[in-house]
């Protein structure tokens, strides 16, 4: 079930971290959330395991175990906490219980599966402990799943500690594939092992105690403790276990009750009358659903109910394997595996094939309850109710309420777990309407992110944050900065002898590498009109190194437009490049597609250097050359040229940086 899963992602997220989530889910290939009560394959959970050793180098059963450790805690946050601390009063009890847990468990969940068109069932390991003469058990654990035994030791030493205040170690003693049982394939042998654990007052008291304590403290300490342990062989002696070392609270309140005439009662013995009291008739209609069968399998006595729905069982001596076969737990049935599980909860369901006509058609009975054996008599007698769901499993069956004794719960239980499914029904909605709001907002944070990227790329970031917050975008002023121009040489030709979509692709094909290397060169690009192609430095951010960057800029130009097909000749194209440094005033324009300009006589110049340079050349005005001088550029002087509007004005060309390759220059690897 996705709760599983679910588990194992916030296990990832609370102990390594988002990122290492993510990279698990990726390199497993799942998706990013689970459904509590969706069906997800085994081979997910088996992935994302294999996967998690991989990434953190940890051991599998270390992983696994740290893995039974959380979801046990996960559980309890879960809100099964109650269920879980209720199911004995020590952990043998606790552990003889689970099967009944997981019973409870798959009625639910397969109620719920079948409401949702959902045919699996809930395929839960199972567990059978046994109690050994030194106080220590064997647990046996049998499932389905290869490989994930060693989860087991961390849920179970998670509970022993937070429940029953013990620590215990477990081992494998055993591994095998079944033998005993039809359907689980893996049968593990652990053997649990226990020591008290003080509590925290205690440790606390023990640790601030002086190191060199008085002698007859000391001598007094050593007294308790002996008695202590002659206490323990004593509870030993008697048949207990040291199991159950946190005392329940029923046990302390047996201790001090006083009976009758002042007289304490310390145990409980029952009394038992001389003769059963009760005649088979009236025992038969009290119980409708129980059998009796002797070690053949042979049915000596049935409850009215399920001879009602099996008349075979009227005829007293039938074998009771011909009208049953054993669901849970998955034994071969026998009366010496019965006894062996015989702790557990059985699960019988009728044979299609022995049942009347009138019953063929319909989904077959199980009975659901314990087996306890009766030594003097040889039999078993088999304690049952009908296993029902739902009262959509009641009426399928053609069954009524009034066919299950007043005393049974199961009554209960059906009308319960019908209002519990409609919750449930609701609570599985919300949660796929939670799912596919949490996959909304993700898309829509990354369309939001998509927005914002092609909004920053059309205006500056504070810019383009301060109108998204509708605020007025104030106009700036630069002292120094660094502007470049640059267009086609004989663009206009080109023009006229080409198709407009050549034109638009040899455009697109140069602007893209101009743009890439705006990047490469940290220079802010502030239009393009036609050919005709205008960056800064320096603006909006201002930096010192502004005409270090365009200039930089400028010789990626040139090598950039060299790896550019003129349409016409089929030769690479030509581009001029102008250059100029100083003031400038800068601002947002317009509000609809709005743009950030920038005005000053700088721009006019830093333009009639394009227009008046040479092609493949970069043309640099004084106040640029003068920011360049000692920056490891190679210049040459031009000289004096009349500049239209401007007059004479002495410039410069740029050749070369001398420190840079042309891969930096170019931004390659």
């Amino acid at each position: 079930y996705g709760f599983i899963n679910t588990c194992l992602k916030s296990l990832v997220i609370e102990k390594y971290g988002e990122e290492t989530w993510e990279e698990l889910r990726l390199q497993a290939g799942v998706q990013d959330s689970f459904l509590t009560f969706e069906v997800y394959k085994d081979d997910i959970t088996m992935q994302l395991i294999d996967k998690a050793c991989k990434i953190l180098g940890v051991p599998a059963d270390m992983v696994l175990r740290e893995f039974g450790q959380y979801f046990f805690e996960f559980c309890k946050r879960s809100g099964y906490d109650h269920m879980l601390r209720t199911l004995g009063g020590n952990l043998y009890e606790f552990i003889e219980n689970l099967d009944a847990l997981h019973s409870y468990l798959s009625i639910s969940y397969q109620a719920i599966l079948v409401l949702f068109v959902f045919p699996q069932e809930m395929n839960a390991p199972s567990f059978r402990v046994e109690k050994n003469e030194d106080g220590s058990m064997h647990l046996h654990y049998y499932s389905d799943r290869r490989g994930l035994c060693h989860i087991v030791p961390g849920i179970i030493g998670a509970a022993a500690l937070d429940f029953f205040n013990i620590e215990i170690s477990m081992e494998i003693v055993n591994q095998k594939e079944e033998e005993e049982r039809t359907g689980k394939k893996e049968h593990i042998v652990f053997l649990v092992t226990q020591n008290p654990v003080f509590s925290y007052k205690e440790r606390s008291k023990f640790s601030s105690s002086p190191r060199n304590a008085d002698p007859e403290k000391h001598i007094e300490n050593q007294q308790n403790k002996e008695a202590l342990e002659k206490a323990k062989n004593t509870i030993r002696d008697r048949g207990s276990s040291v199991c159950p070392v946190k005392k329940s609270h029923w046990k302390t309140v047996r201790g001090i009750i006083t009976l009758g005439k002042g007289k304490l009662l310390r145990g409980f013995d029952p009394v038992y009358p001389k003769s059963l009291w009760i005649d088979t008739k009236t025992f038969c209609n009290g119980l409708p659903f129980h059998m009796v069968f002797d070690k053949e399998l042979r049915v000596k006595q049935a409850g009215v109910s399920i001879q009602k729905i099996v008349p075979g069982l009227q005829t007293m001596g039938i074998c009771l394997d011909q009208y049953f076969s054993i669901v849970h737990p998955e034994v071969p049935f026998t009366i010496s595996s019965i006894q062996k599980f015989i702790n557990s909860q059985f699960v019988f369901q009728t044979k299609r094939e022995m049942m009347p006509e009138s019953w063929k058609q319909r989904p077959m009975l199980e009975l659901r309850g314990q087996m306890i054996w009766m030594e003097p008599l040889q039999c078993m007698l088999y304690l049952c109710s009908p296993l029902l769901r739902t009262l959509h499993e009641l009426e399928e069956r053609q069954m009524h309420i009034a066919d299950i004794a007043p005393h049974d719960v199961t009554r209960d239980l059906i009308l319960l777990n019908q209002q519990r499914l409609a919750e449930m029904e609701l609570s599985n909605q919300l949660e796929k309407k939670k799912e596919e709001l949490r996959i909304l907002s993700k898309h829509l944070e990354e369309e939001k992110k998509k927005t914002e990227a092609l909004l920053y790329a059309m205006l500056p970031q504070h810019v383009a944050n301060q109108l998204k917050e509708g605020r007025r975008v104030e106009a700036g002023e630069f002292k120094e900065c660094t502007i470049l121009f640059s267009d086609v040489v004989t663009f206009t030709n080109i023009c006229a002898q080409c198709e407009p979509i050549q034109i638009v692709l040899m455009l697109n094909s140069m602007y893209l590498r101009f743009d890439r290397l705006t990047t490469v060169h940290d220079v802010y690009k502030v239009e393009t009109i036609g050919d005709a192609y205008m960056v800064v430095g320096g603006v909006p951010v201002p930096v010192s190194t502004h005409a270090e960057r365009v200039a930089n800029f400028a010789l990626g130009m040139i090598i950039a437009a060299k790896g550019v097909q003129n349409p016409v000749s089929g030769n690479p194209i030509q581009i001029r490049v102008g250059i100029h440094t100083g003031p400038v005033l800068a601002g947002v324009v317009g509000e609809k597609m709005p743009r950030y300009c920038l005005f000053g006589d700088t721009v006019n110049i830093a333009s009639r250097m394009e227009s008046h340079g040479v092609p493949s050349k970069i043309h640099l005005s004084s106040s640029a050359y003068q920011c360049l001088k000692y920056k490891n550029f190679e210049m040459t002087e031009r000289g004096e040229i009349d500049v239209k509007g401007k007059g004479k004005m002495h410039t410069y060309f740029l050749i070369r940086n001398k420190t840079a390759t042309e891969n930096e220059i170019m931004g390659r690897p």
